[in-house]
């Protein structure tokens, strides 16, 4: 039996990531979900947070933000809104969005949805990039 499975990591600009894994984190809306080899299928949407796959080819960690996962026949999609390296995060800039998410306007429904989401976004990219 194999000890790795396939993941790819695509946004709507570019893939970010293909390599055989022998475990991935990544946020799910709820929480966080492990994937490991031979797993039953799964569809999961994602949250925003921190994606870590460890490989043979050595470990990875990225920021992602929205999107699906699916693992189908050992092969581990995600497709994600936003991919970003953990390691090219700045933790300074992290927190001024933050702020700036905080401050935007939520005087009806439709900007308290937009607020809530950005500000979701900043607070797991702050974690992240902690």
């Amino acid at each position: 039996m194999a000890k790795t499975f396939h993941c790819t990591v695509i946004t709507p600009e570019r893939p970010v990531l293909e390599r055989d894994a022998t475990f991935v984190a990544f946020p799910a809306f709820d929480g966080e979900m492990g994937v490991l080899p031979h797993r039953a299928p799964i569809l999961a949407k994602l949250g925003a947070g921190e994606l870590r796959v460890e490989s043979p080819e050595g470990d990875a960690a990225f920021f992602v933000n929205g999107g699906f996962a699916q693992m189908v026949d050992d092969k581990l999609t995600l497709l994600t809104e936003e991919a970003r390296l953990k390691s090219e995060l700045d933790p300074a800039k992290a927190a001024t969005d933050l702020a700036a998410a905080l401050a935007l306007p939520a005087g009806n429904e439709a900007q308290a949805q937009a607020r809530d989401k950005a500000v979701t976004r900043a607070r797991a990219l702050v974690r992240v990039a902690g």
